[in-house]
């Protein structure tokens, strides 16, 4: 599943390498914290230094620093003398969120006596590796994540580290779908004898490493491994979707944009049911797309009436992208063609006319044959058969004539 790390040389297994690869990478001179405020003992730890130790690390890279006591005064001194803004994440636990315009620092305290026992708190090796900032030092890994990243392997530190939070159950696959990573066959069986205390968790949590999961870039690949491992089981119906998710070349002819716009959805549909999406407590309109997307997908046959066809059209207009890839090709082409017409009635409906100028040119009230006579003028637009507004008049006088008994 995994390839090389994009670092591509084995000097991120020698620590003096590392730190000189990481200080040139994350170039923290030009980071709006400035290191000298920060106190003595505080380290860069988590995604940040693995992103770097890869070469993935975006512009912004998340920040993740650990101090030696008083994470939330500090972030609260440093908001105030930074013009940033603080944002308590857990009290108890001393952790909080520094927000500088585009960048976010998390500070949280540092666990144990030292660096070293921090880290091995931590849940995967890659995860467990620091880079000391004040003062300046070399890479700090005590448990083998160099060796790891090296490896492009996920291995958990320890199994009671993975209990001590179940959400680390999920979230190691969803490093494995972002990061492009293996999962080590000792981690596999930990998660997969724990899977049962993933409810224990806040279900926010869980939905957001999910749909974070769904993002990634190596998704595909990680998804059967989600699905034998069973995290989800929790959430999902005794009566799936009668499809599985289609295979990857099933994009060729999407833009990155379109991809982005139909996998996710796709995918969290599959996994997830309606019913699990509540218990998650996703927002109302995530639960609404997933519901349109999953109804059609069972619904959908080549021979629908018009009215059906209008409304799979009306229902997923937005969404479409991630009906079309479960089509057959030559559908998807057609299909995906017509989507990114702006001017085609079908894929993006709309009518000719609406209640007011309705109500305007032809001396009609409100009320529900309004509604109906609307809904008519639509069909006969979106396949066709009115081209335009005068069109759409002289239709509308036709159906009232034959419809009065209606009005």
């Amino acid at each position: 599943m995994h390839m090389p790390p994009d670092a591509a040389s084995n000097d991120i297994l020698k620590r003096e390498s590392a730190t000189v690869l990481l200080w040139a990478r994350l170039a923290p001179e030009r980071w709006p914290l400035p290191l000298n405020k920060l106190p003595q003992g505080t380290a860069l730890v988590g995604g940040a230094v693995r992103d770097g130790l890869l070469n993935r690390l975006s512009a912004t890279p998340d920040l993740d620093l650990v101090v030696p006591q008083n994470a939330l005064g500090l972030t609260r001194r440093l908001a105030q003398e930074l013009n940033g803004t603080c944002v308590v994440l857990d009290a108890d636990r001393d952790m909080a969120r520094l927000v500088l315009g585009e960048w976010t620092v998390d500070l949280s305290r540092r666990e144990g006596a030292d660096l070293n026992a921090d880290l091995q708190r931590r849940d995967y090796t890659v995860n467990a590796i620091a880079l000391p900032l004040h003062p300046r030092g070399i890479v700090v890994d005590p448990s083998g994540g160099l060796e790891d990243l090296q490896r492009m392997t996920l291995r958990a530190i320890q199994e009671q580290n993975l209990i001590d939070d179940p959400l680390r159950l999920l979230r190691g696959l969803r490093f494995m779908a972002e990061q492009n990573l293996s999962l080590d066959p000792e981690a596999a069986t930990w998660i997969h004898r724990h899977r049962h205390r993933l409810p224990e968790v806040a279900p926010e949590r869980i939905l957001s490493e999910l749909q974070r999961l769904v993002c990634g870039a190596w998704a595909a690949a990680v998804i059967p491994e989600l699905q034998r491992l069973d995290l989800l089981a929790p959430w999902q119906s005794s009566d799936p979707i009668p499809w599985d998710l289609p295979d990857t070349g099933a994009d060729a002819d999407f833009s990155q944009e379109e991809r982005q716009l139909a996998w996710p959805l796709l995918r969290l549909t599959h996994l997830v049911s309606e019913e699990g999406l509540k218990q998650l407590r996703s927002s109302r309109r995530l639960a609404h797309r997933t519901r349109q997307l999953r109804h059609w997908l069972r619904c959908w046959r080549e021979q629908i009436n018009e009215a059906e066809r209008l409304q799979l059209q009306s229902d997923l207009e937005e969404d479409l992208p991630a009906f079309i890839l479960t089509l057959p090709q030559t559908d998807r082409i057609t299909w995906l063609r017509r989507w990114r017409d702006p001017e085609d009635k079908l894929f993006h409906p709309r009518t000719p006319l609406n209640g007011r100028m309705l109500q305007e040119q032809l001396g009609l009230v409100p009320g529900p044959s309004l509604g109906v006579l609307i809904d008519h003028l639509r069909l006969e637009y979106a396949f066709g058969r009115i081209v335009d507004q005068d069109d759409a008049l002289q239709s509308a006088r036709h159906w009232l004539t034959k419809n009065r008994s209606m009005l």
